[in-house]
């Protein structure tokens, strides 16, 4: 499981007045410290804090390569920023994301080729979010068949079925799993598979329950990457013992420990 640490976001407080007030130690801790915890990527994302993301976005991508070498995953709605991100990046990185519609994806594909970035794609387009699989297989298909057209390599893009919350699409979560399965037909070689965890407890009372249980069966359906907070013990533990379980790693009594060492 490719694990994409999702915490350096504008969106929480201590982010948010880090970017504010300029505190790079306070954005390193945070990075490192998803890193010890078993991030294999780094999610950046200004969020509404800050008032000028295109100075911001690159700050945030120069105080975390200080520290790190890992991969980093440009999440911005913004060509701007992401451009700005992606000139300023010099670890790896991933583009955070294209919808389906034929504007957004003749910008950004390119923008990945030329950059040597990865590409998150996510199943939406202007009509809105999808309602069944079919509608989900559909957007992905398009989204591979453009970068085909493109160029751009299928092994270096992701597809994120979008997960809704369950307490008010509870009737789609299947499909949503079902689709990550699916996705894997599309082309081969396959692309590969990511969502964004958090989404699917918001506004619930059993956010971390939730969280893990969700993340358990979509590793079943075949997931291959989620952006989720790292620092989730539970969280981690479910993933390590579903992929265990799953016989992609070799038990003994202290497999936790061993996973986390590697």
């Amino acid at each position: 499981m490719f694990i994409i640490g999702e915490l350096i976001n504008g969106m929480y407080d201590n982010i948010g007045r880090a970017i504010k007030e300029k505190d790079k130690k306070e954005i390193q801790r945070c990075a490192l410290e998803q890193i010890s915890c078993g991030a294999d990527a780094l999610d950046i994302n200004c969020g509404p804090a800050s008032k000028q993301p295109l100075l911001d976005m690159p700050w945030l991508i120069e105080s975390v390569q200080e520290v790190t070498a890992k991969p980093l995953c440009l999440d911005s709605s913004n060509l701007k920023v992401i451009t700005a991100g992606l000139k300023a990046a010099k670890n790896k990185t991933i583009i955070n994301s294209v919808t389906a519609d034929s504007e957004k994806l003749d910008t950004l594909i390119p923008l990945a080729n030329q950059f040597g970035a990865q590409l998150i794609g996510i199943t939406i387009s202007k009509k809105g979010i999808p309602q069944n699989k079919d509608q989900r297989l559909e957007l992905a298909a398009t989204i591979v068949s453009t970068c085909v057209d493109q160029g751009f390599p299928i092994e270096n893009l992701y597809l994120d079925p979008i997960v809704l919350p369950v307490n008010v699409a509870q009737a789609q979560l299947k499909d949503i799993l079902e689709s990550i399965r699916e996705f894997k037909i599309i082309s081969e070689p396959a692309p590969k598979t990511t969502l964004g965890l958090s989404n699917v407890s918001q506004s619930t009372n059993a956010r971390n329950l939730i969280n893990r249980t969700f993340l358990t069966m979509a590793i079943a359906y075949g997931l291959d990457s989620a952006i989720l907070d790292p620092k989730d013990n539970q969280l981690m533990d479910s993933l390590i013992t579903a992929e265990l379980i799953l016989n992609k790693n070799i038990y003994c009594d202290s497999y936790l420990e061993a996973y986390r060492k590697k």
